[in-house]
């Protein structure tokens, strides 16, 4: 059993009970976390996964809860934010010269923004892209022609309860991944040259107008659904299926770009389950293709196709 009295005599953060998910998703969709909790810093970060641990209580991380798809019925685990609104440790970013630290609660355009603003170059193609930098960081993000390892210098993370600081050289980078699955993403480190702000502020502009041509604007929605296959796109094996605009319930299959699931104001967890099912196996039966998920499934006993969730939902 866990006790908020027992939290709070080791824990310096904020601490909520039942604390409402949907808020805090960009899908707007998703019931009650039993435990909620918005670390003060690495530190206090540490702690309370070690807690967690050693009472085998489930839990899960969340930046800016841009690809999460969360259980009308809630998760019976413990929900921790390391975006919190930009307002703890973790999601500062500092510079000195060319070196910038930031924190994985760090938003993606926030940490673009902040490198432009200091005349740091290496980072503008990610403007516009969702999520936190830790999520960025362990996906390897990319973007028009950059992995956002490309200018790492070291990551700083939680391994096994223990605060650890990892070289570049330490990391393996590929296609939409990392080596750091495993481990919690606090900090990271990069060295990014000098560059002209003004062009730098022309590409951002440039790139922002693309993803608002190509992207649903302005929807309640969770990014992409699914991860591109390796010399293929999701978007366009399911719009070749005819699935572009498909809608259950009050979800629908973007019109604008249909590897985005759209809550047109009311859907369920169940309406978009619904449909990322239906783009599975009409993909797989036309082209022979296993789609697999870029958003994040929270409480929910199983995943799509029968594949176990990591979070499984339980009671504590």
């Amino acid at each position: 059993m866990l006790s908020v009295d027992q939290i709070k005599k080791l824990f310096r953060g904020y601490v909520g009970i039942g604390e409402p998910l949907a808020k805090l998703t960009t899908f707007k969709i998703g019931g009650i976390a039993d435990f909620y909790f918005e670390p003060a810093d690495a530190g206090d970060l540490a702690v309370l996964i070690n807690l967690l641990s050693e009472r085998d209580f489930p839990s899960v991380i969340i930046g800016d809860g841009s690809n999460f798809l969360v259980n009308d019925h809630g998760y019976r685990g413990a929900v921790i934010n390391l975006f919190a609104g930009g307002k703890r440790g973790l999601s500062k970013i500092e510079s000195n010269g060319e070196l910038v630290t930031a924190g994985a609660g760090a938003k993606v355009s926030q940490f673009v923004d902040f490198c432009i603003e200091e005349s740091l170059h290496g980072v503008e193609m990610f403007a516009g892209v969702h999520g936190t930098l830790g999520g960025a960081i362990i996906s390897n993000e990319r973007a028009f022609g950059g992995t956002i390892s490309d200018h790492l210098v070291e990551v700083e993370v939680i391994r096994r309860g223990e605060l650890l600081t990892l070289p570049k050289e330490a990391v393996i980078f590929g296609y939409q991944y990392s080596s750091l699955r495993d481990d919690i993403v606090v900090s990271a480190a990069f060295k990014l040259p000098a560059g002209d702000k003004t062009e730098m502020k022309r590409i951002r502009r440039e790139l922002l107008l693309r993803r608002k041509e190509l992207q649903p604007d302005e929807t309640l929605d969770a990014g992409w659904i699914f991860k591109n296959p390796v010399m293929n796109s999701a978007a366009r094996l399911i719009e070749n299926c005819g699935l572009k605009g498909l809608r259950i319930g009050n979800a629908q299959i973007s019109e604008k770009y249909p590897n985005f699931v759209v809550n047109l104001g009311r859907a369920s967890s169940d309406d978009v389950l619904k449909i990322i099912r239906r783009a599975e196996e009409e993909v797989q039966a036309k082209f022979g293709v296993i789609m697999e998920l870029e958003v994040k499934l929270l409480g929910f006993a199983e995943g799509i196709d029968g594949q176990v969730v990591e979070l499984v939902s339980k009671e504590a």
